[in-house]
């Protein structure tokens, strides 16, 4: 079986040197460019089956490449910055990057978010969801829905949406468990916790505020059990 391979797109030499040792490894074929604008070119001659994209490069510069690289192929692209700034990951996910991760970052870390991203964009059997809970990702998927709460985000039809933390949490717990109701006192134990002092209306604000990010999709939805809950429906 051939190895997948890695394009690993970094000015820092070393840091190029030192994830490719890693995922050597981990039976990865790599290949590393220093100059943004031989990104692109190295790109197409290499053909990876992911790209590792720092950001800040001399000549074009991560966002420009990711840009380029996303009008033209559907290859996974995770960005690396340095800057841990919530504008590049917003402006990241926006241009199409799958992932994205800031420096310093553990080597372990790296790996796993690699094989996840390479996991979830396989080719799937009809619309079957991808789960995936770890001690590095916690991440699930389904049609036109990404749903990861490693890092937080939500993209629904290629776009990054913009959702506070306890939506998220919502949305991943519901959607890591398909088609299984929960009460509302059952999901405010679960995301507020045992300590929280409210009530369960906290549950339907947070339900109808994802509604209206996510309407009714033709293969899920965030359903209503009358008198009983909520749960993400599978069709």
């Amino acid at each position: 079986m051939a190895k997948q391979k890695i394009l690993i797109v970094d000015d820092d030499n070393n840091i190029a040197e030192l994830i490719s040792l890693y995922l050597t490894k981990e039976c990865f074929d790599t290949h590393i460019v220093n100059d943004g604008d031989l990104a692109i070119p190295e790109f197409e001659k290499y053909k990876p089956d992911l790209m590792l994209l720092d950001l800040m490069l001399p000549g074009m510069d991560g966002h420009q490449i990711c840009r380029e690289l996303r009008s033209k192929y559907d290859t996974p692209i995770i960005t690396v910055s340095a800057k841990g700034e919530v504008f590049d990951k917003v402006l990241s996910f926006e241009l199409g990057a799958d992932d994205y991760i800031e420096k310093p970052f553990e080597p372990k870390e790296l790996v796993a978010r690699i094989k996840a991203v390479l996991r979830r964009c396989a080719p799937q059997k009809k619309d079957e969801p991808i789960i995936e809970a770890n001690d590095n990702t916690k991440h699930v998927s389904y049609p036109d829905l990404d749903i990861n709460l490693t890092n937080y985000t939500v993209i629904y039809k290629g776009q990054y949406l913009e959702m506070p933390p306890k939506e998220i949490e919502l949305l991943y717990f519901l959607a890591s468990s398909p088609n299984q109701v929960f009460t509302r006192d059952q999901l405010l134990d679960n995301i507020w916790g045992y300590e929280y002092i409210g009530d369960t209306r906290t549950v339907d604000v947070h339900i109808k505020r994802l509604r209206e990010k996510l309407p009714d999709h033709e293969s899920w939805r965030v359903f209503t059990v009358w008198g009983v809950g909520y749960k993400f429906e599978v069709k």
